[in-house]
């Protein structure tokens, strides 16, 4: 029994001690897994640290991309603004300069001119709060179309013209030069004249030259002296350099008073029979028919849209 009871205990010892050396393995393996587990954990946690890092770094660079986005926005709005203003700021400073050069100049060309490149420079833009400047731009341009008013430099070159032709004009009591006489009939049928025929002939001639009758219809045109004849003249050139200023200062009635006075002094003085006082003549009549008493078309409609749209209603 003692030794059945040695055996048993024997192989419970070897049993215990082989229970005893797994237990020590299985602990060894699972301080081994525990290590392991540990720097797996601390692996994942380094990983997920920078995970949360990458993360808020593109957190805040979506958040500056964002940012610089809605300030991109901003800019191109405040350009498309600032290209607007400016479009309209020079659109109504060429409009009113133009106004300016058709009131001193008294022509058309520089409004149509301002207003159609207005036109086109809205057109092109192409911008929906400036529809209402197109449709007054439009509107102004077939008012400016329609309108007539007096022809400013046609007027001037034609009283420029009559200054320059006053010294050329022919006075009424002006003795005609022998060379200017026609020949005598007598003398130009005469083929193969004999000596004193041609004596005839010039003697005739020289007292053609003494004598001319003429109809005068006014006895001071006879009475004219050169003296008098050269402050006539300068006279003339007076009234009319006096008319040129009253056409520029828009006098009509001024312009009409020079321009008759004109006519007047001619029709009395001058040999209306000559062509230059008849072109003078004509000349003074063409003035006085182009005088319409016509005012200056104002741009009233596009400048008040011009301003309206400056002001962003």
């Amino acid at each position: 029994m003692a030794l059945l009871a040695l055996i048993g205990s024997a192989m419970l010892w070897d049993k215990l001690s082989r229970i005893q050396s797994q237990l020590a393995r299985q602990s060894a393996d699972a301080s081994q897994q525990s290590l392991e587990a540990k720097a797996w954990a601390k692996q994942a946690q380094d990983t997920v640290k920078d995970s949360a890092a990458r993360l808020g770094l593109l957190e805040s660079r979506l958040g500056e991309v964002a940012l610089q986005r809605g300030q991109l926005d901003e800019l191109m709005q405040s350009l498309s603004r600032s290209r607007d203003e400016n479009l309209v700021v020079d659109i109504e400073a060429a409009l009113r300069m133009a106004q300016q050069q058709s009131l001193l100049t008294g022509s058309m060309e520089p409004l149509l001119a301002a207003l159609k490149s207005a036109q086109q420079r809205v057109q092109r833009v192409g911008q929906s709060r400036l529809t209402s400047v197109q449709r007054a731009i439009e509107k102004d341009l077939e008012l400016v179309k329609a309108a007539q008013v007096t022809d400013v430099p046609g007027l001037l070159i034609k009283l420029d013209a009559l200054v320059a032709l006053v010294d050329e004009l022919p006075l009424a009591n002006q003795m005609v030069s022998p060379s200017n006489l026609q020949a005598s009939p007598v003398s130009a049928a005469l083929a193969n004249p004999s000596g004193w025929q041609v004596l005839l002939a010039r003697i005739g001639q020289e007292v053609r030259g003494l004598l001319r009758v003429s109809r005068m219809d006014s006895p001071e045109a006879a009475l004219l002296s050169p003296d008098q004849s050269f402050f006539l003249r300068e006279n003339l050139k007076l009234k009319l350099l006096n008319a040129r200023m009253g056409l520029l200062a828009r006098q009509s009635e001024s312009l009409q008073a020079d321009l008759s006075a004109c006519a007047a002094l001619m029709r009395k003085y001058v040999d209306m029979n000559s062509r230059k006082s008849q072109q003078a003549l004509q000349l003074i009549e063409q003035s006085q028919a182009q005088l319409r008493k016509g005012e200056m078309p104002r741009l009233d409609s596009t400048l008040s849209a011009l301003a309206t749209a400056a002001a962003g209603r």
